[in-house]
């Protein structure tokens, strides 16, 4: 229980805790002024009396508050409970409070008061990332010094890898937190944000700038902040300390330096910096391990090539009398071995010079920019410095190297009489082999592999065609006109609210209330592959024209005719359709007709006023298309209606070429025929006088099956199918019926919304039969095929 103020008031005070920090218990304590023992009647009372205030804080009941402040204990807003510590404020900042945390300033909290475990409120609030509460602490002269029974800081408890955490970070420390505050058994706060350095690098950072020493050591391990940064992975974070003096080549207890870690997790970046300010990568274990070792371990190719070229012995064995090479069979790390077998062959035959050029290398890599500065006066702008100044700037690094192998070096970066290239020197490819320096590390580019070759006919893809949306027509709502809406099919079961409550117990009205079906927006081109009349009906009403196109050029009477459906291409063309409306590819809706195969559709067309000749884009003609579905009957019907049998398309193929590219001998040969005729017919015409009158057209012979081969049946015709009679609803003038009608005294029932009739099975067994009739006319079956699903032999 936190200590209270001494008040003459009272006939006992309670007693103080160890972690308490206001002044006035404080000052008690140092003048050891005896506190006398209250009565078990006052303790109990004080107690339900601080559970109460808490229990009002948590509620937010700021007028009980008040009244307990007046009329309970002196100084009961400062009092903490007795199980955990936690006073009005804890709790306040605990739930984030923020306006009750004013109030409480406002009524005489203290900041500073201490739970049993020496938190204080903007401890609590530091940890859990309430950036506003640590805020309004510090404002109020909350004291960021203070340390808890373990003698962490504030800082201690902002170490979490969120934002809100890294805010109470900058808080903390613009308000006078300690950076190298440390625990009672002396881990600094750095040394415990390197530990987790992968997660809080930002905060590491933030440490060494603000001044904390980037010399912590873990007393009870004996890892330095640099070993913890290099087991984490984060070389920004180790790059930052041994700029700040930290010393590499330190060990734990067990003699593991930074190399050791970082060849542990196989960190070749952190292995290139701590090299780079003479790391010593020959350090042994208590375990008898070398970097080399824990490399191989991990199977780590490039940090084994790495250690190994840098002078680590690759033959040294641990305490199990394992090599490294040994370790990397073991793992099953194949090219590990063969790296550390090419290291134990070089091994054999030490190179120096070759040593000390790579020590150069590695230190030219860390220490560019401060190289680069030295010779800011000197150089000229184009990467070029005087010998006698490189000699000096490499000699007042390497004192110890001979001056010989100093003015061997520069005069392999000589690029004229006296100057050398400093980008040259920091590659390193003037001294140093391709297999020494950093680029030939890490993984190696794959090669683009050619694209094989397609085989068929070479040109570019042809983008499907659409209508830009910025040509587009569009409704009052946004949306494109030939977005219709659509009326829904609901079962009779689900059409009204079930859930709805009856009014009286006896009479259920529940049917009277119909349930509004939601609006929905299709595609009018999707409404007429589905064959939805009512809808199409509605839409009309409505005002959309009949001839609308779709995105994709398409008006719906090219989709019921390339569909199917001659009743709602009656439908359609009873509405006033344009039978000669063309899309992108100046096709027609006989086009479709004729290239899908239905031979009824292309009878209504004709019969309607459609052209038989009209050209598409390529120039060609219905009779083309109906060449190619391979249908003799609807070939025959196009031939009589008047159709161009001496047609040309625009790569120059008649009639006859294409029914010859796609063999069928009976359209063929009714083609030839038709030719013949034609061409007798000139004849005639041009040996009759001129006065002569007009000879009548012959009559054009109907196809006629062939004989079989044993001749033994007569030919017969091929039989014509009789029209089967449809039922009403398949009728055109059923659908228009369901039109509202103009007229104004017209009160027969009308229902508030148009429901799709569901068809009956006959009514459905009745539409197969008829499309099955239709499929078997010629022999094309049901698996009939347009002609881009086709594979044809030459």
């Amino acid at each position: 229980m936190a200590a209270a103020e001494a008040s003459g008031d009272l006939a006992a005070a309670p007693e103080p805790s160890a972690s308490s920090c206001s002044s006035e218990s404080t000052s008690l304590k140092e003048v050891n002024l005896p506190y006398p023992e209250r009565l078990p009647v006052d303790k109990r009372l004080l107690n339900l009396q601080i559970y109460k205030l808490l229990q009002c804080v948590h509620e937010k009941d700021k007028k009980q508050i008040e009244n307990l402040i007046q009329k309970g204990f002196p100084d009961l807003i400062n009092y903490t409970e007795p199980k955990e510590g936690y006073s009005a404020f804890h709790v306040a900042s605990m739930k984030n409070d923020i306006e009750m945390c004013r109030f409480l300033l406002e009524h005489g909290a203290h900041p500073n008061v201490h739970d049993n475990m020496g938190r204080t409120p903007a401890m609590k609030a530091a940890e859990l990332g309430y950036e506003v509460i640590l805020e309004l602490l510090a404002k109020a002269n909350a004291d960021m010094t203070a340390v808890d029974n373990e003698g962490k800081g504030i800082l201690f408890y902002c170490l979490s890898p969120t934002g809100r955490h890294s805010h109470c970070l900058q808080i903390a420390l613009e308000y006078g937190a300690d950076v190298n505050n440390c625990t009672t058994t002396g881990r600094s706060v750095l040394l415990q944000a390197c530990e987790q350095a992968h997660e809080v690098k930002e905060m590491c950072l933030i440490f060494l700038e603000k001044g904390a020493s980037p010399h912590a050591k873990d007393p009870a391990t004996g890892r330095t902040a640099v070993m913890e940064a290099a087991r984490e992975g984060a070389a920004e974070v180790v790059l930052a300390l041994l700029r700040r003096g930290a010393d590499v080549n330190l060990f734990d207890f067990e003699r593991h330096s930074a190399a050791h870690f970082a060849a542990k997790g196989g960190f070749l970046e952190i292995l290139t910096i701590i090299s780079g300010y003479g790391a010593d990568l020959k350090l042994i274990a208590m375990n008898g391990n070398t970097p080399l070792h824990y490399a191989a371990e991990g199977g780590f190719t490039d940090c084994c090539r790495y250690i190994g070229q840098r002078g680590c012995d690759p033959t040294w064995s641990n305490l199990a009398n394992l090599t490294p090479r040994d370790v990397a069979k073991s793992g099953g790390f194949k090219a590990a071995a063969a790296v550390l077998r090419k290291a134990e062959k070089a091994f054999k035959k030490p190179d120096e010079i070759l040593a000390w050029y790579l020590k150069v290398y590695d230190w030219s890599l860390q220490h560019e920019d401060a190289i680069r500065k030295e010779f800011e006066i000197d150089e000229e702008g184009d990467g070029m410095v005087s010998r006698n100044d490189f000699m000096s700037v490499i000699q007042k690094q390497w004192g110890t190297v001979d001056e010989e192998q100093i003015e061997i070096l520069a005069k392999k970066h000589e690029v004229s009489t006296d100057r050398i290239s400093l980008d040259d020197f920091f590659k390193g490819s003037k001294y140093l082999q391709k297999t020494f320096l950093l680029s030939s590390f890490g993984p190696k580019a794959k090669k683009k592999k050619k694209p094989q070759k397609k085989k068929g006919k070479k040109g570019l893809p042809v983008p499907v065609c659409v209508i830009p949306k910025s040509e587009r027509p569009l409704r009052e709502d946004g949306f494109p006109t030939y977005m219709v809406e659509a009326v829904p099919n609901i079962p009779e079961e689900q059409r009204f609210k079930q859930a709805l409550q009856s009014a009286h117990p006896v009479l259920d009205d529940r049917a009277w209330y119909v349930e509004e079906p939601r609006k929905t927006l299709m595609d009018i081109n999707y409404l007429v592959r589905e064959g939805d009349f009512v809808s199409l009906q509605k839409a009309f009403d409505e005002g959309v024209p009949v001839d609308i196109k779709d995105k994709y050029y398409k008006t719906p009477l090219m989709v019921a005719c390339a569909s199917g459906n001659i009743v709602l291409v009656e439908f359609l063309l009873e509405k006033g359709a344009d039978v000669n409306a063309t899309d992108n590819f100046l096709w027609t809706p006989l086009h479709h007709a004729c290239y899908n195969g239905h031979l009824d559709i292309t009878e209504v067309l004709v019969k309607a006023g459609a052209a038989v000749n009209a050209p598409a884009i390529g120039d060609a003609t219905p009779l083309m298309r109906a060449i190619e579905a391979c249908r003799l009957d609807m070939v025959y019907f196009l031939i009589t209606a008047g159709a161009d049998v001496q047609a040309i398309n625009s790569n120059g193929k008649s009639v006859l070429d294409l029914a010859q590219v796609f063999e069928d001998a009976t359209i063929i040969e009714l083609l030839e025929n038709q030719l013949q005729i034609l061409a007798e017919e000139q004849e005639k015409e041009e040996a009759k006088p001129a006065k002569g009158g007009k000879p009548k057209p012959a009559e054009l012979p109907k196809p006629v099956k062939k004989e079989s081969s044993d001749g033994s049946q007569p030919s017969e015709e091929e039989p014509v199918p009789e029209k089967t009679k449809r039922s009403r609803k398949d009728s055109s003038a059923y659908w228009k019926s369901l039109a509202t009608r103009e007229n104004k005294n017209d009160i027969s029932f009308r229902p508030r919304k148009i429901w799709s009739p569901d068809a009956t099975a006959m009514q459905l067994a009745e539409k197969r039969e008829l499309l099955c009739e239709r499929a078997a006319l010629c022999g094309h079956m049901e698996d009939f095929t347009t002609l881009f699903n086709r594979k044809f032999k030459k």
